[in-house]
């Protein structure tokens, strides 16, 4: 699967606990990434300052469903079966 231009599902819903340039202590899940610009495009894309975790992520259809709503509230639903309990 090809992701979807200007998505940024992925950019937003899952936390990021990786140092990303203008988030030194990562990214909370649910928060907008700095790096994703106006149009969902990540302005890091290609770029060797871009986190690992970011740049192995892989769109599948399970993840990223049939629009960019449906990857927001699949990836959000992931993050929370996939975060330690408080």
């Amino acid at each position: 699967m090809q992701c979807r231009l200007g998505c940024g599902a992925c950019c937003i819903a899952p936390s990021i606990s990786s140092p990303i340039p203008g988030m030194p202590e990562g990214k909370p899940a649910g928060v907008r990434c700095v790096q994703l610009d106006e149009d969902n495009l990540c302005r890091l894309f290609g770029q060797p300052e871009r986190p690992k975790v970011c740049g192995d992520f892989a769109a599948e259809p399970q993840v990223c469903g049939s629009s960019s709503e449906q990857a927001i509230m699949i990836m959000t639903d992931l993050e929370q079966l996939t975060s330690p309990q408080k």
